[in-house]
Protein backbone atom coordinates (compact mmCIF):
# COMPACT_ATOMS: atom_id res chain seq x y z
CA UNK A 1 0.00 0.00 0.00
CA UNK A 2 1.19 3.54 -0.63
CA UNK A 3 2.48 5.35 2.44
CA UNK A 4 -0.16 8.07 2.18
CA UNK A 5 -2.90 5.45 2.66
CA UNK A 6 -1.34 4.08 5.83
CA UNK A 7 -0.46 7.42 7.44
CA UNK A 8 -2.76 7.95 10.46
CA UNK A 9 -2.00 11.69 10.81
CA UNK A 10 -4.75 12.90 8.40
CA UNK A 11 -7.33 10.73 10.14
CA UNK A 12 -6.36 11.93 13.62
CA UNK A 13 -6.23 15.55 12.47
CA UNK A 14 -9.52 15.27 10.60
CA UNK A 15 -11.26 13.77 13.61
CA UNK A 16 -9.98 16.54 15.85
CA UNK A 17 -11.14 19.21 13.39
CA UNK A 18 -14.55 17.53 13.12
CA UNK A 19 -14.92 17.51 16.90
CA UNK A 20 -13.88 21.18 17.03
CA UNK A 21 -16.48 22.10 14.41
CA UNK A 22 -19.14 20.15 16.31
CA UNK A 23 -18.10 21.84 19.55
CA UNK A 24 -18.42 25.31 18.05
CA UNK A 25 -21.78 24.48 16.48
CA UNK A 26 -23.07 22.96 19.72
CA UNK A 27 -21.89 25.93 21.77
CA UNK A 28 -23.51 28.45 19.40
CA UNK A 29 -26.77 26.49 19.30
CA UNK A 30 -26.71 25.93 23.10
CA UNK A 31 -27.04 22.18 22.81
CA UNK A 32 -26.42 19.98 25.80
CA UNK A 33 -23.88 18.02 23.75
CA UNK A 34 -21.32 20.87 23.81
CA UNK A 35 -19.27 19.58 26.79
CA UNK A 36 -18.88 16.20 25.11
CA UNK A 37 -17.78 17.82 21.86
CA UNK A 38 -15.25 20.03 23.67
CA UNK A 39 -13.91 16.98 25.51
CA UNK A 40 -13.53 15.18 22.18
CA UNK A 41 -11.67 18.15 20.78
CA UNK A 42 -9.31 18.26 23.75
CA UNK A 43 -8.66 14.51 23.68
CA UNK A 44 -8.11 14.58 19.92
CA UNK A 45 -5.60 17.41 20.25
CA UNK A 46 -3.83 15.59 23.09
CA UNK A 47 -3.75 12.36 21.11
CA UNK A 48 -2.44 14.09 18.00
CA UNK A 49 0.27 15.77 20.07
CA UNK A 50 1.36 12.46 21.59
CA UNK A 51 1.32 10.81 18.17
CA UNK A 52 3.49 13.60 16.72
CA UNK A 53 5.89 13.32 19.66
CA UNK A 54 6.23 9.54 19.19
CA UNK A 55 6.70 9.91 15.43
CA UNK A 56 9.41 12.52 15.98
CA UNK A 57 11.19 10.23 18.43
CA UNK A 58 10.96 7.33 15.97
CA UNK A 59 12.41 9.45 13.17
CA UNK A 60 15.31 10.43 15.39
CA UNK A 61 15.96 6.77 16.26
CA UNK A 62 15.22 7.02 19.97
CA UNK A 63 14.99 3.65 21.72
CA UNK A 64 11.87 4.60 23.68
CA UNK A 65 9.88 5.50 20.56
CA UNK A 66 6.90 3.46 19.46
CA UNK A 67 7.68 1.06 16.62
CA UNK A 68 5.99 1.22 13.21
CA UNK A 69 5.35 4.98 13.02
CA UNK A 70 7.83 5.60 10.23
CA UNK A 71 8.49 3.46 7.17
CA UNK A 72 11.65 1.35 7.31
CA UNK A 73 14.67 2.69 5.42
CA UNK A 74 15.04 1.42 1.88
Amino acid sequence: MPARWTDPAPVIGGGTVAFAAAAVAATVAEWSIAPTAWAGTALGALGFGLFALQRRAARHGRRTAQKGLVPPPV
